[in-house]
């Protein structure tokens, strides 16, 4: 095979310029199709902001209007100690205190199932969308393992929407109050989140 640089400069010279004109054009071509590089500039994503908020969640699941409500079981469930295999949807206020009355700031919405054999363990799945100040239209989508008996669990923050877009961060609980005749619980949350 010829060594093209061996040549008179004029094939080296022509030769580099067309492997860097086809590579400038293969990076910045768009796609038609299915997906497309983007500038996060046209989305109009600037600078990533931390920010902490803080609430209480309460699961009511006796009276005339529970805010969670058991949608499906299965045949073992009420032999289980863990209740394993309950499934329940949830749409529970978010208050900016412990007190059910204080400012509702959104809801929780989605489902959380028992799904530990050997502990009281749920598998959450929830929307916290909030309905006050410049939050007001913004979601952040929880998906995680809460330890309902742990002091504090942890549980990931793996997306948003409106203000909360590229959202990722982590949600802390803890248990303020829980009455075991009616299965009522107040919970504290502290969520921490990165997003632009």
């Amino acid at each position: 095979m010829p060594n093209i640089f061996s040549k008179p400069p004029s094939y080296a010279f022509f030769f580099l310029f067309t492997l860097l004109f086809f590579s400038i054009n293969l990076a910045s071509a768009k796609s038609n199709g299915f997906s497309n590089v983007l500038s996060p500039k046209k989305l109009g994503v600037k600078r990533e902001k931390l920010s902490h908020l803080h609430f209480y969640f309460h699961d009511i699941l006796s009276g005339r209007n529970p805010t969670a409500i058991r949608v499906a079981d299965a045949a073992m469930t009420n032999k289980s100690k863990t209740s394993f295999g309950a499934v329940e949807m949830a749409d529970e206020p978010l208050t900016e205190a412990p007190d059910r009355n204080s400012k509702l700031v959104g809801k929780a919405q989605g489902i959380y199932a028992s799904a530990a054999q050997d502990e009281v363990g749920f598998l959450m799945v929830m929307n916290f969308a909030f309905m006050e100040g410049k939050y007001n239209g913004s979601s952040l989508s929880l998906l995680g393992r809460n330890t309902v008996l742990s002091t504090v669990r942890e549980m990931p923050i793996v997306g948003g929407s409106g203000l909360f877009r590229f959202a990722r961060g982590y949600a802390q609980a803890k248990t303020h109050t829980f009455d075991p005749k009616t299965g009522n619980a107040v919970v504290e949350y502290n969520v921490y989140v990165f997003h632009y």
